[in-house]
């Protein structure tokens, strides 16, 4: 039996993960139980319609690695009819998404899931499933964190949609406080824990999802769903005070972001609210953020920029300073072993597929994935991320997982939290709590430092899971998100 740590987004999602490791499961296991609910629950946060990155740390010293599922740009077969539109929303101060049927991408995080389980996992795929099937079937009651988000977009996104509007809002139009029931839903999670994370890319469901967006003037078809493939990529490691961090490498350009921060901010950051510590904290985000914009986000080939850019910082940090809606869930145990999963469905298209129940994703649609435009990629290529799974191993064999949800937030939140941990100036959970500072759109004219006064999901949901050589275990949730965490003990 083995013991783990559990960091999720809500209590229903961690309840699954401790069921899953009461059933003998291991860290890859709960955690993807953990995401499955989430994808549940956390309408508008992340569906089944995501795209996502699993970063592991297997067992006894091998090396780690990233399955990427993020999302493929569609359009194989498919000619543009214009199905998306844009709305402004006050999310986060301000900001303006392209939805519709034609914003939604091809999903890839469920096919990812299903690699990392294959590879690492302990139970049959069908046993991770079933705590999903379970808070679908007897109806599930909206997160904090997605009610926080609907909040600002329930008319705007999600309102156009007829099912959509049906299952979210109550008679009045408000937000409904009762349990969600979709049947359809359930008849989703069952295929999937049938045949497998391909039911989602081929098959009845996959004809469903396909059918339905290019009806309304999307472009996913059977072929881009069928041609997906999930990719496993040694992970991107960064060494800091003693951890090995492994990290998403591109094509997130968030793990190759996070990489350069931590090795900035290596010994010279242990809390924001510092004037000294701020000051280089800001500095560190306006050169890496600002070499994202200007470059990495515009690159044609971002692996090669990738690693020039790190190597520079290796090489000449000094040259770089003076240069111009997601959930995660991370799990290690007491083997070793350090699962972080992040996933995404972008700000939603606000459409459901048709006898699926499934809210479809708008990553088309997130104008900072897509700085060359809407269709600007090639059929079948991978779109940005800013996603950034980090697992660890610490010379003396404690491992850690580690990640956050939160868009351009992601590398802040996430170096911030690991530099004032890996410092030993902070526990985990003072680390997670701390105060945070994003510097948004770096460079620019505009540039704006936020400065986070009361915690607020706009500067992330970080979540986390220690495991120590003495066998003690910690796992840390964002207060920011309502997380849950479990410690499991076998």
């Amino acid at each position: 039996m083995t013991d783990v740590a559990i960091a999720a987004p809500n209590q229903a999602a961690a309840d699954a993960g401790e069921r899953i490791v009461r059933s003998e499961g291991n860290a890859v296991d709960a955690a993807l139980a953990a995401v499955l609910v989430t994808m549940v629950n956390e309408v508008g946060v992340v569906t089944l319609s995501s795209g996502g990155f699993v970063t592991v740390q297997p067992g006894g010293g091998g090396a780690a690695y990233t399955v990427d599922g993020w999302m493929d740009m569609p359009g194989r077969d498919s000619v543009i009819h214009g199905g998306t539109w844009e709305v402004t929303t006050q999310y986060g101060g301000g900001l303006d998404v392209t939805i519709g049927p034609g914003s939604v991408a091809v999903h890839g995080a469920v096919a990812a899931m299903g690699e990392a389980q294959r590879r690492d996992g302990r139970l049959p795929w069908s046993e991770i499933v079933a705590p999903a099937i379970e808070v679908a079937r007897q109806g599930f009651r909206l997160s904090a964190a997605s009610r926080f988000y609907l909040a600002f977009v329930h008319e705007d996104i999600f309102g156009w949609d007829a099912a959509s509007r049906a299952a979210l809002h109550d008679k009045h139009g408000a937000i409904t406080n009762e349990a969600i029931v979709l049947p359809d839903l359930v008849r989703s999670l069952e295929r999937i824990a049938e045949r497998g994370p391909s039911a989602l890319h081929t098959g009845e469901l996959a004809r469903l999802i396909s059918a339905d967006v290019l009806k309304r003037g999307g472009l996913v078809s059977m072929a881009d769903l069928a041609s997906y493939r999930p990719v496993v990529r040694p992970a991107l490691v960064t060494s800091v005070g003693g951890w090995a961090l492994a990290t998403a490498p591109p094509p997130s350009v968030g793990g190759a972001c996070l990489a350069a921060m931590l090795r900035l901010l290596d010994g010279r950051v242990h809390g924001v609210w510092d004037e000294q510590a701020r000051a280089w904290l800001v500095r560190v985000q306006r050169a890496v953020l600002g070499h994202r914009l200007g470059v990495l986000d515009l690159s044609a080939d971002l692996a090669e920029d990738a690693r020039a850019f790190l190597e520079l910082v290796d090489r000449d940090a000094a040259s770089v300073l003076e240069s111009g809606s997601t959930a995660h869930v991370s799990a290690a145990d007491s083997d070793g072993l350090a699962c972080a999963v992040t996933v995404s469905s972008g700000y939603g298209s606000g459409m459901i597929a048709e006898g699926t129940g499934i809210w479809l994703n708008n990553c088309l649609g997130e104008q900072e994935l897509n700085p060359a435009g809407l269709y600007g990629r090639p059929p079948g290529s991978r779109l940005l991320s800013n996603m950034a799974p980090t697992v660890g191993r610490h010379s003396d064999g404690s491992t850690l997982a580690i990640g956050s949800p939160g868009a351009d937030r992601i590398t802040t939140a996430i170096s911030q939290v690991l530099a004032s941990f890996i410092s030993g100036h902070m526990t985990m959970a003072e680390a997670v709590c701390h105060p945070r500072v994003h510097v948004h759109r770096a460079g620019r004219s505009d540039e704006e430092i936020k400065v986070e006064t009361d915690l607020t999901m706009y500067f992330g949901g970080v979540g986390a899971a220690v495991t120590r050589p003495d066998g003690s275990l910690d796992a840390v949730a964002d207060p920011r998100r309502n997380g849950a965490t479990r410690i499991v003990r076998c």
